[in-house]
């Protein structure tokens, strides 16, 4: 399969494409390294897979080279992104035209190819805004939602909120309606926490590995709020494999929007629960300060899977405690990279 990844040298894209690559399609990889770090990303996949995929340097802002990345194309997995609220509410204009007018360049180039091949688009939790009216339990340790056993599903009532959730958003819902008037075999993939290996995470994006990568650097962590909202955590691997199999189930994925990620039984909060597991790693205890809740910050996000297991009868098979130690060990492996 002819397959373009855009974003393509970030924390997805990388492990996608080395997914991709060893399943034997053929990959053209599109990124202008916007995110710190990522360079070495593409360094690791040319060390890899030496030249066995295509890497083109652009932006989702150019109509003219996204047009010309996709067209021959099979499917697309739309990564490219803007991904924090915090930059989206310093430079709100920015974030708007990479994550939606950049969207609306690949879905029109998508849908004037020659032959239309399969879009997925990664959107965000976020589509949810602070979901303030939910009913929330308290317990020693975390927060919990008191009517949702199953976590949110897609049928929840959307709420845009920061720049970033409208930019996300809009471009959610434009995928979802030019699957709908176009025809076009477009998934949207609504996702919650994701973490592992070839994450360069930040304070305000890819919270687990800044954690890690702070402490084995000996660098402060701010801890938002009181640290017992709780996230789903999805390790890499299994986003990479629910990609891959609702693109091979297109017939039963071909415009739905898909909430991915660990569900229920990856569940944890951010620091009353994982701080014991990361104190564990470090074999030391952790100094970690606190500070104010941050604007839209969610007490609880867990997603409801359950049409992603019936649909194309993906589900989690890393549990955090596991993946964890997998992101650990990587971060402790590349040391260097994280003194760019």
């Amino acid at each position: 399969m002819e397959i373009l990844i855009t974003g393509g040298v970030g924390f997805i894209g990388a492990n996608l494409a080395a997914h991709m690559i060893k399943q034997g399609h053929s990959v053209t990889l599109l990124d202008n390294f916007h995110r710190s770090g990522v360079r070495s990303n593409l360094d690791w996949l040319r060390e890899v897979f030496d030249d066995s995929f295509a890497f083109v340097e652009g932006d989702v802002r150019d109509e003219e080279t996204v047009t010309r990345c996709i067209e021959g194309k099979e499917a697309v997995y739309h990564l490219a992104a803007q991904v924090a609220v915090t930059s989206s509410i310093q430079d709100p204009r920015e974030d708007f035209a990479i994550n939606a007018f950049g969207t609306l360049n690949v879905l029109e180039a998508v849908r004037k190819a020659a032959k239309c091949p399969i879009l997925i688009y990664t959107s965000t939790n976020k589509v949810y805004g602070a979901m303030e009216d939910l009913r929330i339990g308290e317990e020693e340790d975390c927060y919990k939602y008191l009517d949702l056993p199953f976590g949110i599903p897609e049928s929840f009532p959307l709420d845009f909120h920061s720049p970033y959730g409208c930019s996300k958003g809009s471009a959610d819902q434009y995928v979802r309606d030019y699957a709908r008037i176009y025809d076009l075999p477009a998934i949207v993939f609504r996702q919650s926490c994701i973490y592992g290996p070839r994450q360069f995470g930040m304070v305000d994006q890819g919270w687990l590995a800044h954690f890690v990568i702070s402490i084995v650097n000996d660098r402060p962590i701010a801890i938002y709020g009181d640290g017992k909202q709780v996230r789903d955590l999805l390790h890499i691997d299994d986003l990479v494999r629910a990609m891959d199999w609702a693109t091979q189930n297109i017939d039963a994925t071909h415009g739905q929007v898909y909430n991915i990620g660990g569900g229920p039984s990856t569940a944890m909060s951010v620091w009353a629960q994982v701080g014991p597991i990361l104190e564990n790693l470090a074999g030391r205890e952790l100094s970690i300060a606190y500070d104010d809740w941050r604007p839209g910050d969610q007490r609880v996000y867990v997603s409801d899977i359950r049409k992603a297991e019936a649909d194309f009868q993906w589900s989690p098979e890393i549990m955090p405690k596991e993946g964890l130690e997998h992101l650990w060990e990587w971060v402790t492996a590349n040391r260097p990279l994280f003194h760019l």
